[in-house]
C-alpha cells in the first residue's frame, strides 16, 4: 500500500495511484484518439496509450496538482509519442510512396511493405466522444478522417504536435508551450508552418477538422452504401462500377497496389481479386466514414474467414477511394466476429 503523499504547496495531500486510478480511465478514449492522429496507427495507439496511463500511475507521487490531471497525462502521452515517431518514423499510404504513378492491374500484388509501412484505420468507437455537442463530435469525426491523419504524417512530430493540440484539441497556446516546454512564440510559429503544410494537401479539408466545416452522411450517400454492398456480394461489376467516381482511386495495404479508375478497379476485381467474389460485408464505421468488414470464402464447413476492412472515401453521391487493410488482426481488435457461417 504506498505511503501517504506530501502536501502540494497549498497544504493540500497530494492524490495517490489509488485516487487517481479510476480517473485515468475517463481520459483513455481522447488519449487515444490524440495518439492516433499522432502515430496513425491502431495498434501504436493503444500501446502509447497503456504506456501513458502506466506512467501515469507510477509517477503519482510527482503530480502535484499544479496543472490539471488532463494537461499532465497530454504531456507524458506526446513524450511517449515523439519516442515513438523518431523510433519508427512516419505511416504512409501507398499513393504518398509514389505521387505520380499507380501500379497497373498485373503487377498489382507485385511489391509489399511490412505492415507498420501503412496507415492504419481506427473504429470510431475507440476514439469519438460518446456524447457532447453535435459541433464537437463532428469535428472529432473530421479529424479522424484517412485523409487528415495521413497528411499529419507529413509533419515533423512537434508541428504534429501542436497542430493537434492547437487546431484539434483547441488548447491555448500557452498551454501547448507548457506542455513542450517552449515559448507561446515557437508554438504559433510550429502552427503556421504545420497549416502551411497541409494547405498544400489537397485530399484534406483543414476547415472541416478543425471545426469550420462538417460532412454528414446525407440520404443520397446511405443509398449509394447499400448498392455498394449489393453490388459487391452479388459480384455484379456493372452495378459496381456505376458507384465509381471517373477520379476512383483503390489501394490495398501491406502491398503497394495503386489503382486509378475505374477500369483498373473492376479489372482488378475480375482479375486478382476474384477470389472475393462469394465475400460479405459487415458494415463497420473507421476513420469517421464509413467502411465494411470483409468476410470471404475459404472455411473448410463454408463459412466465411476475415479478410479486410474496406474503408470508403465519398463525394458527390459516388465512391471516390476505397482502401483495403489487408490486416486481420484489425477484426478482433475492433471486436467483429471471427468468422460468419456459411450462407
Amino acid at each position: 500500500m504506498p505511503a501517504p503523499a506530501a502536501p502540494d504547496r497549498a497544504g493540500v495531500p497530494a492524490p495517490t495511484a489509488a485516487d487517481l486510478e479510476p480517473r485515468l480511465a475517463e481520459h483513455r478514449r481522447e488519449l487515444t484518439g490524440y495518439c492516433y492522429r499522432m502515430l496513425g496507427s491502431a495498434f501504436d495507439a493503444e500501446d502509447a496509450v497503456q504506456e501513458t496511463l502506466l506512467r501515469a500511475w507510477k509517477g503519482v507521487d510527482g503530480f502535484q496538482g499544479r496543472s490539471s490531471l488532463r494537461s499532465w497525462l497530454y504531456r507524458i502521452a506526446t513524450n511517449v509519442c515523439l519516442t515513438a515517431i523518431e523510433a519508427r518514423g512516419r505511416r504512409a499510404r501507398p499513393m504518398d510512396l509514389s505521387a505520380s504513378a499507380w501500379e497497373p492491374v498485373q503487377a498489382s500484388l507485385a511489391a509489399r511493405q511490412p505492415e507498420d509501412t501503412w496507415l492504419e484505420p481506427m473504429v470510431d468507437t475507440r476514439v469519438l466522444p460518446e456524447a457532447g455537442d453535435p459541433a464537437d463530435v463532428a469535428v472529432a469525426r473530421e479529424s479522424i478522417r484517412l485523409a487528415f491523419v495521413a497528411a499529419l504524417q507529413h509533419l515533423p512530430p512537434r508541428q504534429r504536435a501542436v497542430l493537434i493540440l492547437r487546431d484539434v484539441l483547441r488548447w491555448r497556446a500557452e498551454e501547448v508551450a507548457g506542455l513542450l516546454e517552449t515559448s507561446t512564440a515557437s508554438v504559433n510559429s510550429a502552427l503556421q508552418r504545420a497549416r502551411a503544410t497541409l494547405a498544400t494537401r489537397p485530399d484534406v479539408d483543414l476547415d472541416a477538422a478543425t471545426g469550420a466545416g462538417r460532412t454528414d452522411l446525407d440520404a443520397e450517400h446511405r443509398d449509394l452504401l447499400e448498392r455498394y454492398v449489393r453490388a459487391f456480394e452479388s459480384y455484379d461489376m456493372d452495378a459496381f462500377v456505376a458507384l465509381l467516381a471517373e477520379d476512383v482511386t483503390q489501394n490495398m495495404p501491406p502491398f503497394e497496389m495503386w489503382l486509378a479508375g475505374p477500369q483498373d478497379v473492376v479489372a482488378w476485381m475480375v482479375g486478382p481479386g476474384r477470389a472475393c467474389r462469394g465475400s460479405r460485408l459487415v458494415r463497420v464505421d473507421v476513420n469517421g466514414s464509413p467502411a465494411f468488414a470483409q468476410y470471404k470464402p475459404g472455411g473448410a464447413d463454408g463459412s466465411l474467414e476475415p479478410w479486410a476492412i474496406h474503408a470508403l472515401e465519398l463525394r458527390g453521391g459516388r465512391i471516390h477511394r476505397i482502401t483495403s487493410f489487408l490486416d486481420t488482426r484489425l477484426f478482433a481488435h475492433f471486436g467483429l466476429p471471427p468468422e460468419l457461417p456459411a450462407r
